[in-house]
């Protein structure tokens, strides 16, 4: 019995360093993912998986990533947030408590990455938004950032925008008020558009909740209203839904939206209805070049579609994140202390060059950085239309 009592203390004790939350893999970096791989907009999850999966291949393949005087294998884990709220914050807290991972990338969307960003700010743990526009994400949450522009910024774009390029004195809104993107940029812009013409000059400003299928009722509304131009910040599963009734009830003038139109379905879905229209987004792929037009080639060639915005942010964010390690010096291997020491890298990252434009992050999170106007033209492509920069 007393011989094996020492050997006993050691099984202990190696299983309290195995358990402990503070300690993790000494050759492996482990980064999680909380993306919709289901749900209302499964393309969102697919892109940022896929743009993960080309730059995995990249590091992994290269021997790893350089950290101080230690190289390390990448792990990525991704969880699906089925597009719900609930969904991300208990992605979120699987990632950080069983996996344990150094970081998160993703959500995507706003009303997934604002309660999820809560989670990962209280366990301290540095989550970055590749694509959630919406203020509230990073909002007094040290341990959170976003690689994307912000709706304070988009809306006054699209306001300028389609005040100069249509000759816009009146315009109509139509958006989800249930969905925290889209309901945080009309408001944006509806505040823009009126400092430009004057309180009264958003002549509607229709509503619709999540799944609503028919907006017939919402358009001869807006019809009757005598707009110069239709805002509609809807994600692409509804733009073409949106775009097709307004056009059947008679609709001829322009219709703009926002970077949520950005996907690689839109087109799919929506074919010649959104030919000629404009929105607001993050980078434009036809006529890209250097670094970006690279990551456009291997994601073409090895997925057989061009990426949309949601992907080449999320290449962003994950090379952010991975400068960042690296400019820690050297891990620990204490999680706590080199996720805390990772967030303190990430806050100080000036002038980055990512494929979506040059970023330097505010002491929020938020990154400066430009706005590109995209065109949809006669091929359905999203050509490069105007850049518009703080």
């Amino acid at each position: 019995m007393s011989q094996r009592k020492p050997l006993i203390v050691f099984l202990t004790l190696v299983a309290v360093v195995v358990c402990s939350p503070t300690v993790w893999g000494a050759d492996t970096i482990k980064i999680g993912f909380d993306i919709p791989l289901t749900g209302d907009i499964p393309k969102v999850g697919e892109g940022s998986k896929y743009a993960a999966e080309i730059l995995l291949a990249e590091v992994n393949g290269a021997g790893g990533l350089k950290v101080g005087d230690k190289t390390y294998m990448l792990q990525f884990i991704y969880e699906d947030n089925e597009s719900k709220a609930e969904s991300a914050t208990a992605a979120a807290l699987k990632l950080i408590t069983q996996d344990q991972v150094l970081a998160v990338i993703g959500p995507q969307a706003s009303k997934q990455a604002i309660p999820a960003g809560e989670v990962c700010n209280s366990y301290k743990t540095p989550m970055i938004s590749p694509w959630s526009t919406n203020p509230q994400t990073t909002k007094d949450r040290p341990y959170v950032f976003r690689a994307c522009f912000l709706d304070p910024f988009q809306g006054p774009v699209a306001a300028k925008f389609a005040t100069e390029e249509f000759q816009a004195k009146k315009a109509a809104v139509l958006y989800d008020i249930a969905s925290d993107y889209p309901k945080g940029l009309a408001e944006y812009f509806k505040e823009a558009f009126e400092k430009i013409h004057g309180s009264g000059s958003i002549v509607a400003f229709e509503t619709f909740t999540t799944k609503d299928r028919d907006f017939s009722a919402q358009l001869t509304n807006i019809i009757k209203s005598g707009a110069d131009v239709l805002f509609t910040p809807q994600y692409y599963d509804e733009v073409p839904l949106i775009v097709k009734q307004a056009h059947q009830l008679g609709w001829k003038k322009p219709i703009m939206g926002s970077d949520s139109w950005g996907s690689a379905e839109l087109m799919k879905l929506c074919g010649d209805d959104c030919k000629g229209l404009y929105f607001t987004t993050h980078y434009a792929a036809a006529g890209a070049k250097g670094a970006t037009k690279e990551f456009i080639d291997k994601y073409n060639a090895k997925y057989g579609y061009v990426p949309d915005d949601v992907a080449a942010l999320t290449w962003d964010a994950i090379r952010l994140l991975l400068q960042a390690i690296q400019n820690t010096g050297g891990l620990t291997g204490n999680l706590e202390k080199d996720r805390e020491n990772v967030k303190n890298a990430l806050a100080q990252i000036k002038d980055f060059d990512g494929i979506t434009g040059t970023m330097t992050f505010t002491p929020e999170g938020d990154p400066i950085k430009c706005a590109v106007v995209v065109k949809i033209s006669d091929q359905g492509e999203f050509e490069f239309y105007k850049s518009v920069c703080p």
